[in-house]
């Protein structure tokens, strides 16, 4: 074996030494300076994020390890690195969190959780063999729910976790058996081979089902409805930093995946097989996670609606089967870590200080806590895609992608998809109208957010603001593509 392959796996060697520097520190380091893992490791981790974009990763090129199993390339370092930029702003937003007494004693676990999930993450968006797929999968699937019921004391942390476990097996033995009807049929797990297997092949039921239970698979990790029951009450019931891991990082790494294995593996299958499966779940996803969204008075269970909508919009980078679609996507997912990251950064400042986690307790906010309301709105205007903020920008740039394909189908997808937007103006103000226009006797107090929390709501804050005024991060992600 040519043990030289490793070092194509730039990213994902740097990321194990983080963790290892981060599991030494934490082991090793005496009980009173034990406090500072979470630094530490924000840190380290800032570093290596910023190393992600070297000229010498990001420079054009294509380099393949493990006979053809994992592939990197321009394309994918800047996947990564947007991942990168998620996680570092969800681990500063855990800092505060991560100090409380019933967390405390643990920190440096979830912080070694957070990265072990990520270098999971890596492996999904670089393989090009479906068993290396699914070791990145079950990698960043297992530790994911130990993060789920890391308040093992709270009953809803451990219900949450259970529920997750369950649905990330089923999901998997879904997936496992969809790839086994695909070996049948490609004779290979290698995405070039199933492509060059399937080039010409007849639609038969054989293939059908195969594709909707691979589709149902990572359906799952996208929160794709109707693969989305789980996800309101794994939302609710995490810690919140976890929630905003799942809502972000999670997802965007399932969409990058997904995007990778529908274009280069089922890529010849496109029109007889996966575009319509793709129309009908993106419909009913926007659609189904607006409608409930509305319904929710719970915070976290609103934003778990709100981003199984969200992941609708995702999709349609995929079903665009273009590269603007793919620079569309990463565009999107970029923008929507900060919007969202925001969000839940408010979240969490909030129920660190009060506990409060309903959207009736955010009456008067605007009052007490004139700037964390004032980055909400940011955040729901954002979501919303009202300009000139940053999601107006991704959604205008992932219709574009779409319309593109220039089918009459595309139109009516992207029309519905412009009238759940709509929708969604609808709720989001809910929010908005709650912090600066309903008025509550019982307000939440006023308070001063630790300096991690304002540190990373300042971050998003600049993130919704600069990718809403400057547009040559898009043309950078379209040139690479």
């Amino acid at each position: 074996m040519d043990y030289s392959q490793f070092l194509v796996m730039k990213q994902e060697i740097g990321l194990l030494a983080v963790f290892l520097l981060v599991f030494l520190f934490d082991t090793f380091m005496p009980q009173r300076g034990q406090g500072c893992v979470g630094r530490f490791c924000c840190v380290l981790f800032a570093i290596f994020t910023a190393f992600g974009f070297c000229p010498s990763l990001t420079a054009d090129g294509f380099d393949s390890a493990f006979a053809g199993m994992y592939n990197s390339s321009a394309a994918v370092v800047n996947i990564k690195n947007i991942l990168n930029i998620g996680a570092l702003i969800v681990m500063i937003q855990a800092l505060r969190w991560a100090d409380q007494d019933m967390v405390r004693i643990r920190r440096g676990e979830f912080y070694e959780l957070l990265l072990v999930t990520l270098f999971g993450m890596y492996l999904m968006i670089s393989a090009r063999h479906f068993l290396l797929f699914v070791i990145g999968l079950e990698t960043a699937s297992l530790p994911l729910a130990a993060m789920v019921a890391f308040e093992k004391h709270r009953y809803e942390s451990r219900e949450a976790a259970i529920k997750y476990i369950l649905t990330a097996v089923f999901s998997s033995a879904v997936f496992l058996m969809g790839l086994s009807f695909v070996y049948g049929l490609a004779g290979s797990l290698y995405f070039d081979n199933i492509a060059v297997a399937l080039w010409g092949e007849q639609f038969n039921a054989l293939l059908a089902v195969a594709l909707a239970f691979v589709i149902a698979g990572i359906g799952f990790k996208l929160s794709l409805v109707p693969f989305h029951l789980w996800t309101a009450d794994v939302y609710q019931g995490a810690p919140t930093p976890v929630t905003s891991y799942l809502s972000v990082i999670s997802k965007g790494s399932a969409a990058f995946a997904a995007m990778v294995i529908l274009w280069q593996a089922f890529g010849a299958v496109y029109s007889q097989a996966w575009e319509w499966m793709l129309y009908a779940l993106i419909i009913i996803t926007i659609t189904v996670g607006n409608l409930f969204a509305i319904r929710q008075r719970n915070i976290k269970r609103f934003l778990a609606f709100s981003s199984i909508s969200q992941a609708g919009y995702i999709m349609l980078g995929v079903i665009a089967y273009n590269y603007m679609g793919m620079a569309a996507l990463m565009y999107y997912v970029l923008v929507y870590i900060f919007s969202n990251l925001a969000a839940f950064g408010v979240v969490g400042a909030i129920e660190n200080a009060s506990g409060k986690v309903w959207i009736d307790d955010y009456k008067g906010l605007y009052k007490t806590n004139p700037r964390l309301a004032f980055t909400m709105m940011l955040a729901m205007f954002s979501l919303a895609g009202i300009p000139p903020f940053a999601g107006f920008f991704s959604k205008f740039f992932i219709f574009t992608s779409a319309i593109n394909q220039g089918s009459v189908a595309i139109y009516v997808l992207v029309l519905i998809a412009l009238i759940n937007t709509i929708i969604s103006l609808y709720y989001y103000l809910l929010v908005v109208k709650a912090m600066f226009i309903s008025q509550d006797d019982c307000v939440i107090a006023r308070f001063r957010s630790a300096g991690s929390e304002r540190l990373a709501l300042w971050i998003c804050v600049a993130g919704i603001i600069f990718l809403g005024i400057v547009s040559c991060v898009y043309n950078h992600l379209l040139e690479i593509v």
